[in-house]
């Protein structure tokens, strides 16, 4: 429906790529809802239901590690923690922005986008968001066999190739499984997750709050304003940034009166309150051990294993697999709808599939042949985050504009009112990127981004090993060039738009 309330879909006239509307009867039924506008008929819930999804995707002992590496960027304890709550909360905000759309479109995030991008200039976007999202999935799959493998060595099992490809294959069941069995069954694994890794990490804090030392901690000295930049960007990519192009898919299920404050407020509040207690409580036991600090750099949450009582161990493997599964899970979900705004016409679940075997392949290639985590880890982000920065300012400033819901048919028709292209926002999306990749440097990361940084000389900042080349400022840019952009450029055509008439028209003619 639109905002008028004029019916606008008529399911059995979408190609595979967008499939059906059938309603999902069971957790164990797959669900066949894909690209299309969710029908009045399956929208419910409230607001509140938000929270589990998000919480469960975020209370991953992961964060802890973020800690560790937050003191990378040279800054104090105080520093981190102002720069950590910031980062986390801002980004996160800009999730439950975003879900609002899905609320009013009733439809995956990136096929929303095609309002701003156009039906065809969106594959772009959902190309770049496919990437992140398949290359989350992989970091996150990686994490839990290595944390897996470091609890079963501790307990004296040989962490052999076996181990770690018995590891591996729980992992992935259990990831993809969720990816394609979809919505129903996802919501309900991240209730329980929520309930147990919640439990079970206030116990991990309570076991080693008598590791911190305050003295050491209160004792770091702290960083200029190009560290707290580069720490504050840091924190917005490996948190809020890497979730903005999925943030609609799980609204989208919500009834359309629903209050919009409450689904922003909830979404931000699931998202952003396990990260932020978890990455302080990180900065505590890293600044008092910089031997731990150190070793959470090559096994991020292996080491934190470490200085657990044994006892604890096996309660500690589920605690950080299910975190991590429980944002895999989502990802894996995400990444199939990408997948599909894409291009390629298959169903959902079988896109899924197609991104668990690449997650695959990825995470064999970290867990058995590379040497380091946080190099690439932070590469990974900083390079990624940069067009996704310029997406989410573009896609917030689309929404901005919008006074009207979304016409659900023309989201799936190149000559609708958003047509096939919008070259205001490509444009805007790729100088955004030219931008930020020019703004961005990564000392420590691999040689396949020693590129990067190519505006730090010629804007005088030092150049890539100065002051300012850590600090990331490209994707501080690339969000207000994407923001900014479509403000100044599209809002005319927005508002032509939102002055046609709404047909009665089937969906899925391209």
């Amino acid at each position: 429906m639109n905002g008028t309330g004029v019916r606008t879909l008529t399911p059995r006239s979408m190609h595979v790529s967008t499939q059906t509307d059938t309603p999902v009867a069971s957790a164990l039924s797959i669900e066949t809802n894909a690209l299309n506008p969710i029908d009045e008929s399956e929208r419910k819930g409230t607001p509140r239901s938000l929270f589990w999804p998000w919480f469960a995707a975020n209370v991953s002992i992961f964060a802890v590690s973020y800690g560790a590496f937050l003191f990378d960027f040279g800054v104090s304890f105080w520093q981190a923690t102002i720069i950590a709550i910031a980062g986390i909360v801002i980004s996160f905000l800009f999730c439950g922005f975003i879900s609002l759309a899905g609320k009013r479109g009733s439809a995956p995030t990136l096929t929303l986008s095609r309002a701003a991008f156009g039906v065809q200039g969106n594959k772009l976007p959902s190309i770049i968001a496919w990437i992140i999202t398949v290359g989350w999935e992989t970091v996150l799959a990686t994490l839990a066999v290595l944390a897996t493998t470091t609890v079963l060595g501790t307990l004296g099992v040989d962490t052999g190739p076996v181990t770690k490809i018995i590891a591996l294959i729980v992992v992935v069941v259990l990831i993809i499984g969720g990816g394609i069995f979809g919505f129903t069954l996802i919501m309900r694994m991240q209730t329980v997750i929520t309930i147990v890794t919640g439990l079970l990490t206030i116990i991990y804090i309570a076991l080693v709050f008598d590791k911190i030392d305050f003295a050491a901690v209160a004792a770091i000295p702290g960083g200029g304003i190009e560290n707290i930049i580069g720490g504050f960007v840091f924190m917005m990519t490996g948190f809020g940034l890497g979730w903005v192009q999925a943030a609609a898919d799980y609204s989208r299920y919500l009834p359309r009166n629903t209050s919009s404050r409450a689904v922003v407020s909830w979404t931000t509040f699931g998202s952003a309150l396990a990260p932020v207690i978890l990455v302080i409580f990180g900065l505590l036991l890293a600044g008092s051990s910089p031997a731990l600090k150190d070793a959470i750099g090559n096994d991020p949450i292996g080491a934190l294993a470490s200085i657990l009582p044994t006892w604890f161990l096996i309660p500690f493997a589920i605690v950080a697999v299910l975190g991590l599964i429980g944002g895999a899970v989502l990802d894996i979900y995400s990444s199939g709808l990408a997948l599909l705004s894409a291009g390629l016409r298959v169903p959902r679940w079988v896109a899924a599939l197609i991104d668990g075997i690449l997650m695959v392949l990825g995470t064999i290639y970290v867990v058995f042949f590379s040497a380091d985590f946080f190099g690439p880890f932070q590469a990974f982000l900083i390079t990624l985050g940069v067009p996704i920065a310029a997406w989410c300012g573009i896609f917030l400033a689309d929404m901005t504009l919008r006074r009207k819901d979304y016409a659900d048919a023309d989201l799936f028709r190149s000559k609708g009112r958003y047509g096939a292209v919008n070259w205001a926002s490509l444009i805007t999306l790729i100088v955004g990127t030219a931008v930020g990749w020019g703004l961005v440097f990564n000392a420590y990361g691999p040689e396949w981004v020693k590129w990067q940084g190519y505006l730090l000389d010629a804007l005088q900042l030092g150049g890539r090993e100065g002051t300012w080349g850590g600090a990331n400022l490209g994707v501080l840019v690339a969000l207000v060039i994407g923001y900014l952009g479509v403000l100044l450029f599209t809002r005319g055509a927005v508002r032509r738009q939102e002055e046609l008439p709404v047909e009665a028209a089937k969906v899925g003619s391209e």
